[in-house]
C-alpha cells in the first residue's frame, strides 16, 4: 500500500492509538510497522486474532506482560560466547517467567472458552524454568550476585567482612585517641577509591604519616590512609579482586546457560511480541467500542453507523453506505464544510482498518472489502470557493491513479475536475469517471458539477448522493444520503438571511428551466425521503419492540419449560425412592407377619399385630393420594358379613366376618383376624357372589386379661413425639387386657408434654375420659385416662 495513501487518510494516527495499548517494545514495533494486507485469508485470521483478544479482554481483561523485555541482543551476545551482565541476565530471567505466565492464562481461559488461534499461538512458548531458576538463585531483583551463588563467593564475602571489620576497628580506636582527633576535620571513617581513611586537616599533614587519596574543594581536609591499615587495606583490595573473579566465573556459567536456549527464546519473544500486538489490537477496539467487520473479496462494503475513529464520539456522525452490489460508484455532490471530504476519509480509513485486523468503529454486521489496494485523491484544505490544491497536482495525482487501478481497487476521489473552467472542468471529471467505471473499480467521488449529477442519473452502475443541509439553521448536518443528489440551496439560504424578493425572483429568472425543474424534482425527493425514512424509524422501533416482546416470551416459555422439566424429572425421583422405601417396608412387614404366624402359633397377641399394621401405615407413601380420594370410591351398599373387601391402609384383600358396631368390622385376612374401620374398605363384591370357602382355620384375638399389663405409663425424660408412641402402645396393651384405667406420669415442668399427651387423649377412640391425678395420684404431674 502507497505511503502517501496512508498518510492522506491518517493512517498513521490509528497506529499510534494502537501503540499506546502495547505492553512491549516487541509488540510497540509490531504496531508501528503494521501494514494493511490485500490477502483475503490473511486478513481473516488477523480479525479472528483480534476477535480472540477482545473475547479475553471481556472475560478476564488483557493479562499483564510485565517484566517481558526485548532481550534479542543479550541472546546474541550469549550465543556467540560473550558474557552478560547481571542485569542481562535478570531481565532474562524475567522474560522466562513472564512468558510461562502468559501462556498459563490463556491456557486456562481456553478451557473455559475456545480460543484456539491465541492457544495455539501460546502453547509454542517454550517453559526454560530451569535456566529461570539457576539465574535467580544467583541474582536477586536488584540485579545483585547472591552469596549463595557459589560456595568460593560465600568464602570470599565472609573474608571482606571480616577484613572490613578489622580496619573499622583499627581507624576507630585512632579517632578516639586525643593526640589523633586534635589533627581530624570530623571524628570519622570513609571510603576513598576501595580504600578506608580519615579526613586530616592540612596543616597536620607533616606530622600524620600516610597515604593521601583525595582532598576538599577547599584543600583544608585530607583523606588520609593511615599507616597502620595500609596492609590491611591492601588484603582487602586482593579479596575484593577474588570476588570479581569468581562472580565472573558465575556469570560466564550462566550466560552458557542462556546460550544453550538463545534460539528457542529468540521464538519465544516473537510470540510474546505477537501476542502483545493482538490484546493491543483489543483494547483499542474496546477504547473505539469497534466491531469485528465480516470481510469478502468480491468488492462489497456496506457501513452501518461507520465513524471515524479520530472525530470525538460526541462530535462524529455515524454514516450509512452500500457499495458493490446494485452499483459500483458513489457520487456526491453538495456544498462545502458539508462533510463529503469526511466521508470519503470514513470509507478510506476504515477499510485500510480492516485490511490490518483491526477492529472498526461501526455497528456489528457492517462488510468490507479486501482491495488489492486503495487509491485516494483528496485535498485536506478545504474552503467554500474551492480547494485550495492546484488544477495540476489533482491532475498528476489522477493519471498515477488511472495507470495502477485495478477492478479490485477502491478510488476515492474529492472534488474531481476541480480548479479549472466550469465547463472543462465537468466535462475532464465525466470522462475520468466514466474510465473507472469501465474498468469496474469501486469507487466514491465528490463534485460540485451539477452536470454530475444528470451523469450518475443516466449511468447503470452509479448513483447520486449527497451531504444532507438543514436550511431552517443554515448549517449541515453531515448526513450521507444516498440516491439522493445535492441541492445548492443559495435561493433558500439568501431568503433567510433577508435578501429582497424582487432579487430573488429576478435571480430565479436567469435560471434555466430546465435546471429548475431538476431543482424541484431534487426537492420532491428529499421531501418524500423525509416522510419515508420517518415512517421507516416508527416501523423500525415497532419491529424492535415486537423482537424484544417476543424473545422476552421466547425466554419466559423456556425457563417454565426448564422448570417444569426439572421438578418432573425431581418428583419423578421422589417418587421412585419413596416407592423403594415403602416396597422395602412392605417386605420387612410381611417378613415379620410370617415370622409372627410361625412363632405364636394359634395365639397371637393383637397388641403385636397393632404394632405392625402402625408400621405399615407409616411405610404408605405420603401425599400420593389426597384424602378424599378414598371416600370418593363408596360402596353401592352397606357392606355385610361375607363380603369381599380391599383394605387401603394394608393393600391387601380379605373378607368380612363380622361387623363390629357402626364403625369397624373384622376381617379375615388370610390366618388372620383383625378390626378395620368402615372408610378403610372397600366392597369388591357381595356375599352371594362369593363362592363357597374352605375352612380356614384362623388365628383368633382374644381379650383377657393379663396378670403382667401395667396400669402406669412414666414418659419423664422423652420428648413428646416419642411419648406418643409410647402412649399409643400403652393404651393398645391397657384396652386388650380390659384395664378401665390407666395412669401416664409425664411430670409438671413447662407443661408442653402433659397438654400433648392430654390432646392426644382427647382424640383416641379406646379413651373415655381423662382428668389430672389427685393429690395422692400424683397431682398435676399424672394423667388418669377412663378406657371404654
Amino acid at each position: 500500500m502507497d505511503d502517501k495513501i496512508l498518510h492522506t487518510l491518517e493512517y498513521r494516527k490509528i497506529l499510534n492509538k494502537l501503540m499506546q495499548y502495547t505492553q512491549t517494545s516487541m509488540g510497540q514495533q509490531r504496531a508501528e510497522n503494521l501494514k494493511p494486507s490485500a490477502d483475503f485469508e490473511g486478513v481473516k485470521r488477523l480479525l479472528q486474532a483480534t476477535d480472540e483478544g477482545a473475547t479475553v479482554d471481556r472475560l478476564k481483561g488483557i493479562p499483564s506482560f510485565t517484566g517481558i523485555s526485548d532481550v534479542g541482543g543479550a541472546l546474541k551476545r550469549a550465543s556467540i560466547g560473550g558474557m552478560l551482565g547481571t542485569t542481562e541476565l535478570l531481565s532474562v530471567a524475567n522474560t522466562i517467567g513472564g512468558g510461562r505466565r502468559v501462556k498459563r492464562f490463556i491456557a486456562a481461559l481456553h478451557e473455559d472458552e475456545k480460543i484456539e488461534s491465541l492457544f495455539a499461538l501460546s502453547d509454542l512458548l517454550s517453559e526454560q524454568k530451569h535456566v529461570e531458576d539457576d539465574i535467580r538463585s544467583c541474582i536477586d531483583e536488584n540485579a545483585d550476585v547472591l552469596d549463595t551463588a557459589s560456595t568460593e563467593l560465600a568464602t570470599i564475602r565472609r573474608e571482606l567482612k571480616v577484613g572490613e571489620t578489622r580496619i573499622r576497628e583499627k581507624l576507630d580506636s585512632m579517632i578516639r585517641s586525643t593526640s589523633v582527633s586534635k589533627m581530624l576535620q570530623d571524628q570519622l571513617v570513609t571510603i576513598r577509591g576501595d580504600r578506608f581513611v580519615i579526613p586530616v586537616k592540612a596543616e597536620y599533614r607533616a606530622h600524620f604519616g600516610g597515604i593521601v587519596h583525595d582532598q576538599s574543594g577547599s584543600g583544608a581536609t585530607l583523606f588520609i590512609e593511615p599507616e597502620a591499615i595500609v596492609a590491611l587495606n591492601n588484603k582487602l583490595r586482593e579479596t575484593r579482586l577474588r570476588e570479581e573473579r569468581e562472580i565472573e566465573i558465575i556469570l560466564h556459567r550462566l550466560t552458557a546457560k542462556v546460550g544453550d536456549i538463545a534460539e528457542e527464546m529468540k521464538y519465544d519473544i516473537d510470540i510474546l511480541g505477537e501476542l502483545d500486538f493482538i490484546f493491543a489490537k483489543a483494547r483499542l477496539a474496546r477504547d473505539m467500542k469497534a466491531s469485528q467487520p465480516r470481510m469478502n473479496d468480491r468488492g462489497y462494503l456496506k457501513l452501518r453507523k461507520g465513524r471515524h475513529p479520530l472525530i470525538p464520539g460526541d462530535q462524529v456522525v455515524p454514516l450509512d453506505v452500500e457499495l458493490g452490489n446494485q452499483y459500483s460508484s458513489i457520487i456526491v455532490t453538495g456544498p462545502n464544510t458539508g462533510g463529503k471530504t469526511v466521508t470519503l476519509k470514513t470509507i478510506g480509513l476504515l477499510s485500510l482498518m480492516s485490511m490490518s485486523g483491526l477492529f472498526i468503529p461501526a455497528e456489528e454486521g457492517s462488510q468490507l472489502c479486501v482491495f488489492d489496494a486503495i487509491y485516494a485523491d483528496i485535498g485536506d484544505e478545504q474552503s467554500i470557493e474551492q480547494s485550495l490544491s492546484t488544477f495540476s497536482s489533482h491532475m498528476t495525482n489522477i493519471i498515477s491513479i488511472l495507470k495502477r487501478m485495478t477492478p479490485k481497487s477502491l478510488i476515492l476521489l474529492d472534488e474531481v475536475g476541480a480548479g479549472t473552467d466550469p465547463a472543462e472542468g465537468s466535462a475532464l471529471a465525466i470522462a475520468i469517471l466514466e474510465h473507472i467505471h469501465r474498468i469496474e473499480c469501486r469507487m466514491v467521488a465528490t463534485t460540485h458539477y451539477s452536470e454530475l449529477k444528470a451523469y450518475a442519473y443516466e449511468r447503470k452502475g452509479i448513483i447520486n448522493a449527497s451531504m444532507e443541509f438543514d436550511v431552517q439553521s443554515l448549517s449541515p448536518t453531515y448526513r450521507l444520503l444516498i440516491g439522493v443528489p445535492g441541492r445548492s440551496n443559495a435561493f433558500a439560504i439568501a431568503e433567510r438571511l433577508g435578501l429582497p424578493g424582487a432579487i430573488l425572483e429576478h435571480a430565479r429568472g436567469e435560471v434555466k428551466e430546465e435546471d429548475m425543474r431538476v431543482e424541484h424534482m431534487i426537492a420532491s425527493l428529499e421531501e418524500n425521503r423525509l416522510l419515508a425514512e420517518n415512517e421507516r424509524g416508527k416501523a423500525e422501533l415497532l419491529r424492535r419492540e415486537t423482537e424484544e416482546l417476543r424473545d422476552k416470551q421466547k425466554n419466559e416459555i423456556e425457563k417454565l419449560d426448564s422448570q417444569r422439566d426439572k421438578r418432573l424429572e425431581k418428583a419423578e425421583k421422589d417418587a421412585a425412592a419413596i416407592l423403594d422405601k415403602a416396597r422395602k417396608e412392605a417386605e420387612e412387614i410381611i417378613s415379620d407377619l410370617r415370622r409372627l404366624a410361625l412363632e405364636e402359633g394359634a395365639s397371637v397377641k393383637e397388641h403385636k399385630l397393632i404394632e405392625v399394621r402402625k408400621r405399615l401405615d407409616e411405610a404408605e407413601p405420603k401425599k400420593r393420594k389426597k384424602e378424599g380420594a378414598r371416600n370418593a370410591v363408596k360402596p353401592p351398599r352397606q357392606i355385610q358379613p361375607g363380603d369381599e373387601v380391599a383394605v387401603y391402609s394394608l393393600n391387601q384383600k380379605g373378607s368380612v366376618v363380622e361387623l363390629s358396631g357402626s364403625k369397624e368390622a373384622v376381617v379375615q385376612l388370610g390366618i388372620m383376624k383383625m378390626k378395620v374401620r368402615l372408610d378403610d374398605l372397600e366392597l369388591l363384591s357381595s356375599a352371594t357372589k362369593v363362592s363357597a370357602q374352605p375352612q380356614r382355620h384362623a388365628t383368633t384375638v382374644k381379650r383377657t386379661r393379663d396378670e403382667n399389663i401395667r396400669s402406669e405409663l412414666d414418659l419423664r425424660g422423652t420428648n413428646l413425639e416419642e411419648a406418643i408412641m409410647a402412649t399409643d402402645r400403652f393404651i393398645d396393651e391397657a384396652f386388650l387386657g380390659n384395664l378401665g384405667q390407666i395412669s401416664i406420669i409425664h411430670g409438671k415442668g413447662t407443661g408442653v408434654l402433659r397438654s400433648g399427651i392430654q390432646e392426644y387423649l382427647r382424640k383416641h377412640r379406646y379413651v373415655k375420659s381423662y382428668r389430672l391425678g389427685n393429690y395422692n395420684e400424683g397431682g398435676a404431674g399424672v394423667t388418669v385416662a377412663e378406657l371404654q
